[in-house]
């Protein structure tokens, strides 16, 4: 495995996640495999933020911990990462811009903003040089990074965009003229065809689209603000009315009103925001309309660390709302996975008129990997039992919540057809009128519930990769599949084998898939973003399995394959 790995380091306002977006999109177009993450502070200027491309020639969807080339814009990512950068690795940084002093031998002192101003009269060019000198370190032809730059600034207009080219030509030929002992053979090419680079985010809206969604509310918060802002973009393409209310909870309010009129509709929120929608995700329950919910968690309680990354919500999605009611919980592992599972959730929500809830995290959500294009082959439109207006104009009679042995209902559309479509906050009877007696209250309690035999039928079955005479599995949820694939992988590697079981739907739980996996002797560790190891909780309720330990992060950073293998050490000693 050929690999290399560039981390950019600065202040909020300095260009980081631009220059590290830039740096990710020209590795996915030298046809490489990228993943790329950012870490970033909850402010609009200062702090500390960086951004970590890795490229290889191979799929991966991880972090690594050791870094090849490090951009240092600022003082402080050169204290911060240098013990990060490996032995034959390069520091990029600006001694008269930085006052450094004490840089490891293997720096490259490069003055980025006098080159910015001799190019092109404005320094605040310097950061294309640095890019420049990045790629000429790395190999990769010049002409690449011209493309993308052409394609990322050209809405500034053409003068941008030549200053922009005109400065990374200058720190790539800084580079090839005066540093040439540093410059690298470029790593060969992964795949003839050239792959997308999407974020979890984008995948999610995109799955919306492709799923027929035509109405979405939401109010920002991160970390899925970025899906409102993608369908808000593309919106009046696609005649999907995106709206910002006042709050959460009027956010997901108008989405049930919109669902209860046939339209396939959604929010995304994060965990304060989720509470706050709770109980609208009961109505939706009690008046049984199809609705689709993303819960992208950060760390709390509360405000916790807005930017970081955390899997802590994974029982609230699966419990949260008053009374009991019917779900499905998906947990997308990968971006590609994003996609398809977003698509599916509209047809889970419409078949069986229940909220269908997404739960992914900051680094799932903010991450971006290099897929191939989406097969919309795959993507299958099902409404369920959704009454045309002649089929409603045939009926003598319609109760829109009548008793089936499903538990799923015929379902109208208001004023499509010539039958009143009625329901009820309150606790109702067949045609959806409030009722009190005991009896109704029962029945329809027991039919709302029946629901869940049918998304039982149809639950996602866990991801598994197994490993001929396993010492032990590794068990996941969400976005840590990346890095305990590879931790998996490196543990082969070093002569002991693990088995892979990662869920991709949480609930309702694939008990007799999990139990199955773990019928054995051999050892069991769950690895979670969290604290209290939810996940593990849930395999001993759900299964009668105590798993023998779990791995834990909780500090909002994602899991890197080599902490997993650290812990599991700690755990052999």
């Amino acid at each position: 495995m050929a690999e290399i790995n560039y981390m950019v380091g600065g202040e909020a306002g300095q260009g980081v996640q631009t220059v590290g977006f830039i740096l990710a999109k020209t590795m996915s177009r030298t046809k490489l495999h990228v993943f790329a993450d950012q870490d970033y502070e909850s402010r609009v200027r200062g702090g500390h933020n960086f951004y970590r491309v890795r490229a290889s020639d191979r799929d991966v969807q991880a972090i690594s911990e050791k870094v090849d080339i490090l951009i240092s814009i600022d003082r402080r990512s050169v204290e911060l990462h240098q013990t990060e950068v490996k032995e034959d690795g390069v520091v990029i940084f600006d001694r008269d811009k930085l006052n450094a002093a004490g840089i490891r031998p293997a720096s490259l002192d490069i003055p980025l903003e006098k080159l910015a101003e001799e190019m092109t009269g404005n320094k605040l060019m310097a950061n294309s040089v640095a890019v420049g000198a990045a790629i000429a370190i790395a190999g990769f032809s010049l002409d690449i990074l011209t493309d993308v730059l052409r394609e990322h600034f050209a809405y500034l207009g053409d003068n941008v965009v030549q200053e922009n080219i005109r400065a990374a030509r200058a720190g790539y030929d800084q580079v090839r003229q005066h540093s040439s002992r540093l410059i690298r053979s470029p790593i060969a090419p992964a795949t003839a065809n050239g792959k997308m680079l999407l974020n979890g985010s984008e995948a999610i809206a995109l799955g919306a689209m492709a799923a027929g969604c035509k109405f979405m509310a939401a109010y920002p918060m991160t970390p899925t603000s970025s899906i409102m802002e993608y369908i808000a973009e593309k919106g009046r393409k696609y005649n999907i009315v995106m709206i910002q209310p006042e709050d959460e909870i009027s956010a997901l309010n108008m989405v049930v009103g919109a669902a209860f009129t046939g339209v396939r509709a959604m929010t995304a929120t994060s965990g304060g925001g989720f509470c706050l929608m709770v109980e609208a995700l009961s109505l939706a329950g009690m008046t049984e309309t199809p609705i689709v919910a993303v819960l992208g968690q950060r760390p709390g309680p509360a405000i916790g660390l807005p930017t970081r990354t955390e899997q802590g919500e994974l029982l609230f999605a699966i419990y949260a709302g008053h009374g009991e009611f019917p779900r499905a919980v998906l947990s997308p592992i990968t971006i590609d996975d994003c996609f398809y599972s977003t698509a599916r959730a509209f047809n889970l929500a419409e078949k069986y008129q229940t909220p269908v809830i997404i739960i992914t995290d900051q680094h799932l959500a903010s991450s971006y990997q290099t897929v191939n294009r989406f097969d919309l082959k795959q993507v299958k439109i099902d409404r369920g039992q959704l009454l045309s207006a002649e089929e409603v104009n045939r009926l003598a009679d319609y109760k829109r919540h009548a008793f089936t042995d499903s538990g799923i209902s015929p379902r109208a559309i208001p004023l499509q057809g010539d039958k009143l479509v009625v329901t009820d906050s309150d606790e109702h009877d067949e045609s959806g009128h409030m009722i009190e007696d005991a009896e109704t209250r029962t029945r329809m309690m027991q039919k709302r519930l029946k629901k869940l035999d049918g998304l039982r039928s149809e639950v996602s079955q866990p991801h598994q990769e197994k490993r001929q005479g396993a010492e032990l599995t590794l068990i996941g949820w969400g976005s840590t599949y990346g890095a305990i694939n590879e931790a998996a992988d490196l543990l082969e590697g070093a002569g002991m084998k693990a088995n892979v079981l990662q869920l991709n739907q949480v609930w309702p739980f694939p008990a007799e898939a999990v139990a199955s996996s773990l019928d054995g002797n051999h050892k069991s560790f769950v690895v979670e973003n969290n604290a209290t190891g939810q996940l593990a909780q849930l395999i001993r309720q759900q299964t009668g399995i105590k798993v023998s330990g779990s791995i834990l992060k909780f500090d909002g950073r994602p899991f890197s394959p080599q902490y997993i293998i650290s812990e599991l050490e700690k755990e052999a000693r």
